[in-house]
């Protein structure tokens, strides 16, 4: 288990560097936040081989098989039930906390943004209707 979570750790950080997946990635965890008309939403996605398999939605409060590979993983995880009660909790704990910490830098900013567009260089352009 220290392995794989050493590896994961490295891969996940490459994944957040920008860095392109490498060619023999297997697995990736994605935890995910949505927020929609004053709700909130938090999802735990696991992918192997690029493709999703199983899923954690607060939505639904338990985990989800994707595909037929993620059933016996989502039914020993919902069998969990101290694992289950914690998932369920992250829509508090990460999404709504870190929805309030933003929200006032980011839903409350009332001024309208304004722009100016300007040519890059000097002289005649070739292109006059292509911003650069």
């Amino acid at each position: 288990t220290v392995a794989l979570t050493a590896l994961l750790m490295v891969l996940l950080t490459s994944v957040v560097r920008g860095r392109a997946t490498p060619e023999n990635y297997l697995y990736q965890g994605r935890q995910e936040c949505y927020a929609i008309n004053g709700t909130q939403r938090f999802l735990e996605r696991h992918i192997y081989n690029r493709e999703e398999f199983m899923r954690f939605d607060s939505d639904a409060g338990e985990y989800r098989a994707v595909t037929e590979m993620g059933r016996p993983s989502a039914e020993y995880w919902n069998s969990q039930k101290d694992r289950l009660e914690e998932k369920r909790a992250e829509v508090d704990r990460v999404c709504r906390h870190n929805y309030e910490g933003h929200e006032a830098v980011t839903l409350r900013r009332r001024v309208q943004p304004s722009v100016n567009i300007a040519p890059s260089k000097k002289g005649p352009l070739q292109h006059h209707n292509l911003l650069v």
